[in-house]
């Protein structure tokens, strides 16, 4: 994605700090939560959505409703986010200190995820933090990924496994496996 072709778009006077591309698409916008986020050109954002301040989202992808993109995910271009996909991006996610005062957003240590060009992520797959997703690669639906997903596997499971490439012809037996 070009940053520098990022623009505000008409959809920024509900969104402050947003950087939207050309030709977003935010499926009813009062029922969207984006926060100092950038999305690039073509983009569609679905119903029930939020993308926290500083995470990207790259040019032609699609988010689909209800899903969470928090702090830290950079998501490349031509990417599919199915429906509830959830993001995390504290390892160690707490309420409180050590010493038990409560925890603030200084507290906590933000780990990066990253998901390549042309991934897809199944509808209410979860990503936990510090991982990246390769290009091309496909996540199962329901899926909890707590590692790297290498270019061009199809994960499934919990935790999710490499099942098959694709690139690769794969058979309903092996998705259900």
């Amino acid at each position: 994605m070009n940053f520098d072709d990022l623009r505000t778009g008409s959809a920024v006077h509900q969104f402050p700090g947003v950087l939207l591309g050309h030709n977003v698409r935010i499926f009813h916008p009062h029922l969207v939560n984006l926060y100092g986020c950038a999305i690039g050109d073509d983009s569609r954002i679905g119903t029930f959505v939020e993308v926290q301040k500083g995470a990207v989202i790259g040019a032609r992808c699609k988010v689909s409703s209800h899903s969470f993109i928090c702090e830290g995910v950079h998501i490349d271009d031509e990417v599919f986010i199915g429906h509830g996909v959830m993001f995390t991006n504290d390892a160690r996610p707490r309420a409180t200190n050590d010493d038990g005062s409560p925890q603030s957003e200084a507290d906590w240590k933000v780990e990066l995820t990253r998901v390549k060009r042309r991934a897809s992520i199944g509808s209410n797959a979860t990503v936990v933090c510090g991982v990246t997703i390769g290009e091309g690669a496909l996540v199962g639906a329901g899926a909890v990924v707590t590692r790297d997903v290498p270019d061009f596997s199809i994960v499934a499971g919990v935790p999710a496994r490499v099942i098959g490439d694709t690139r690769q012809p794969v058979s309903k037996a092996e998705l259900t496996a």
